[in-house]
């Protein structure tokens, strides 16, 4: 599986990183474990978790992920080869709260949360740690504080944001520049082939969907790039059985359906392997992260990084609407 560099510290990553959030929670561990093992076996290398996944299932503490993954990692010996990415913010600050009581991203939160999450993963760092929302009660200059301290620390090698708007993200490494702070050297957005109808409030709680700024943004900032999460919305591309939400119900997605079966037709691949070449074909570097449940899923979708599409189908693609 090609890699890319991500950070300007020599880290490489491949082009498709796995989304843990399910592992340990809904997928159980034999399953769990089959999954993580076959991605290595392909070339994958970066995975990504959250100190919250997945607190909202019936019985779920949000620890479900970390520690699935930490017992992967104690049982193949492989720390070292991986990449591990995880997150903090949107914790519920106790027991049984939701989305309304996420933890702050203080300093002293930021520093925790990590420390909480390392002993999960059985770890002594990660090598990407997200702020997981971007938190207006706590002033940026403490944000950006608290993530740095963790980078000093040894503790995390970079740092990102996920559900930001880029001009937050700029504004965020400009304080970095200005006191020599470790930046946001990546973000982590929703974004797929089919785009939601404008203004619309996405049902899935703090989810952000990228924008055309956020891809500018991107690929104007060396060293960065864009994880791409719902990038195959949950199966809908290919199972019949997941309707689209109506927040995507308008005839742009008529017109992107039918350019998209047309594409995989001419390719001979499937529905969700043009997304993702779709998605890393772009100017801005987007490495989807996909969530599977099965390791047929994981096959389909690595598959998908030998689909070269050339540059008239790419733009074919782009200019349905």
């Amino acid at each position: 599986m090609e890699r890319i560099a991500l950070g300007t510290d020599g880290i490489d990553v491949s082009r498709l990183c796995l989304g843990a959030m399910a592992l340990g929670g809904v997928q159980d561990e034999a399953t769990s474990f089959a999954i993580l093992d076959r991605f290595v076996e392909l070339g994958g290398n970066f995975i990504d978790t959250a100190n919250c996944y997945m607190f909202w299932i019936d019985g779920g503490t949000g620890d479900e992920s970390e520690l699935l993954l930490g017992r992967w990692l104690a049982a193949r010996g492989n720390r070292d080869d991986l990449v591990i990415a995880t997150k903090v913010g949107r914790r519920p600050s106790f027991p049984g709260g939701g989305m309304d009581h996420s933890e702050p991203l203080t300093p002293e939160r930021i520093g925790a949360g990590l420390d909480e999450s390392l002993e999960r993963l059985g770890t002594d760092r990660v090598d990407l740690f997200w702020s997981h929302r971007d938190d207006r009660q706590t002033p940026l200059e403490d944000t950006v504080a608290g993530f740095d301290a963790v980078v000093r620390a040894g503790k995390a090698r970079m740092v990102g944001a996920s559900n930001h708007a880029s001009w937050r993200v700029e504004r965020a490494r400009a304080v970095a520049a200005a006191t020599g702070a470790a930046a946001y050297t990546a973000m982590q957005n929703r974004y797929s082939y089919l785009q939601p109808r404008p203004g619309t409030v996405l049902p899935e709680g703090g989810h952000v969907h990228a924008g055309d700024a956020d891809l500018d943004f991107v690929a104007a900032t060396p060293g960065t790039a864009l994880l791409a999460y719902s990038s195959l919305l949950s199966g809908v591309y290919t199972n019949p059985a997941k309707p689209l939400g109506e927040h995507y119900r308008h005839p742009g997605t008529e017109a992107r359906l039918r350019v998209l079966d047309e594409v995989a037709a001419e390719t001979g691949a499937t529905r969700n392997q043009v997304v993702l070449a779709w998605l890393v074909g772009h100017a801005a570097p987007i490495i989807p992260l996909v969530g599977v449940s099965s390791v047929a899923q994981l096959d389909e979708v690595a598959a998908a990084f030998d689909v070269k599409l050339d540059a008239e189908q790419w733009v074919r693609l782009s200019a349905a609407a």
